[in-house]
């Protein structure tokens, strides 16, 4: 009964009359049952060594590369009031079309012909500024000529000095002469005066000599004073020198204090000139922002400002759009420890809200309904939410849809190192980050020569 003999019993004892055999002998279905699980257990092993992909799995939302590309509103530049719309929500808008008129609020700007009447005011300061130049220019032409006349008047004063001095010269010479016939007259007189009393001469011939020697002195006295009044003369030129030479200074000084006034008040009229070109250039900008323009092709999402004679301020929207022409992107999130292993390339799958999809994380070449793409931007300031902002753009693997739209969600999956199940499953447990590992070089690294010890 203990079967230690080889040789079994089993078949010629009939153990079915035995209760006891019945209650120990197992059930097909258990046996069955341990075949399958042995089975079950063989393949989770075989399945530890198959191949996992890590990933790192964030959500994020639709966006566009380019800023301009983005939905924005269109404000208004000036504060006004709305007038007329050209516009329904919904319309599609190319660029320059207008989308709304606004009418002035301020009182400064209520002139309608504010633009013109400045440009009038434009044109009559620089017709001033003109008049000023050409004033400065016509001084400038007064004191040349002065300048040119005092040369010729001075020149003038050189000669008449020049003949003064030679009326002297000659003058003194008849003085001379003069002086010289007196004393002969006087000498004469005394010799006929001598022989009158000798009875030589006669008393006729002695009144003549008289009377010559009184002509000699009459003629002396005169050649005196036409002497003196040369001299007069000549000083009197001499000083008509010194004066016309300041006379003419003080003429030339204020003909060019003058000039300095007139070019003070072109100046003076050149920076009114710019300043008014300025407030002209103003008003005529600001009257361009009376009709509210789109900015490029697009469509119009939702008006903000709905009624006809409502006031906006300035830089407050009135519409909201979206650009026609867009090249979208996914914005997604990643946590500050997986951001090491992000770099600019790297594959990414999304998921996008609305396409139904099935993705095996581990598998993805088994995931169904999943787009492609690959990080173009990382950012290197962290957002408000404590994680840091990707950009991904569309690779030519696979089109994305095109009735994506901006804003909608989408959930992106980051494709890491390819690894065994059982790794991962080990990692998972342990709470390891995915594996960053660089291939390491082979090279050995270089040694210095040793420095030589000093004898």
């Amino acid at each position: 009964m203990l079967n230690i003999s080889p040789n079994s019993t089993k078949d010629q004892v009939d153990v079915s009359s035995f209760e006891a055999y019945q209650k120990i002998e197992l059930p097909s279905s258990n046996i069955l049952f341990r075949y399958w699980l042995l089975g079950a257990f063989i393949v989770l092993i075989a399945m530890q060594f198959l191949p996992w992909t890590q990933n790192i799995q964030t959500d994020g939302k639709i966006t566009t590369l380019s800023p301009d590309q983005r939905p924005q509103n269109i404000e208004s530049t000036i504060a006004g009031r709305i007038d007329k719309w050209y516009i329904r929500e919904g319309q599609f808008v190319s660029k320059g079309d207008t989308i709304a008129y606004i009418t002035e609020i301020k009182t400064d700007y209520f002139d309608k012909d504010l633009v013109n009447r400045t440009k009038l005011q434009v044109e009559a300061k620089q017709a001033a500024g003109q008049a000023y130049a050409l004033k400065a220019k016509a001084l400038d032409n007064q004191v040349t000529a002065m300048q040119q006349e005092l040369e010729l008047k001075k020149q003038q004063l050189k000669n008449k000095v020049i003949q003064t001095e030679l009326k002297i010269k000659s003058l003194q010479a008849d003085l001379e002469q003069v002086k010289v016939d007196k004393q002969i007259a006087a000498y004469q007189l005394n010799r006929t005066d001598t022989l009158f009393q000798k009875g030589i001469k006669s008393l006729s011939d002695l009144e003549g000599k008289r009377l010559k020697v009184q002509e000699t002195t009459a003629k002396v006295i005169s050649a005196e004073n036409k002497w003196q009044e040369a001299q007069n003369e000549l000083a009197i030129n001499q000083l008509d020198f010194e004066r016309i030479e300041n006379e003419y200074a003080n003429k030339i000084a204020k003909s060019r204090s003058d000039k300095y006034t007139a070019l003070s008040s072109q100046y003076d009229a050149k920076g009114s000139i710019n300043k008014l070109e300025n407030q002209y250039q103003n008003y005529l900008e600001r009257s361009s922002f009376y009709y509210i323009t789109a900015p490029q092709d697009c469509f119009i999402n939702q008006v903000l400002k709905k009624g006809i004679g409502e006031t906006v301020k300035e830089g407050e929207a009135l519409v909201s759009t979206t650009p026609a022409d867009m090249k979208l992107a996914v914005e997604l999130f990643i946590r500050p420890m997986d951001l090491p292993l992000i770099k600019i390339g790297q594959e990414i799958r999304f998921i996008f809200d609305g396409w139904p999809a099935f993705i095996f994380s581990g598998w993805p070449g088994l995931s169904f309904g999943t787009y492609n793409g690959e990080v173009v931007a990382i950012d290197n300031n962290i957002s408000q939410n404590g994680k840091y902002r990707i950009l991904v753009n569309a690779n030519q693997e696979k089109e994305w849809p095109k009735a994506l739209r901006v804003g909608s969600g989408a959930q992106g999956v980051a494709l890491l190192n390819t690894v065994p199940v059982w790794y991962e499953l080990w990692r998972q447990v342990n709470g390891f980050p995915p594996d960053f590992y660089e291939e390491k070089s082979n090279k050995a690294p270089k040694m210095k020569a040793p420095v030589k010890s000093l004898k």
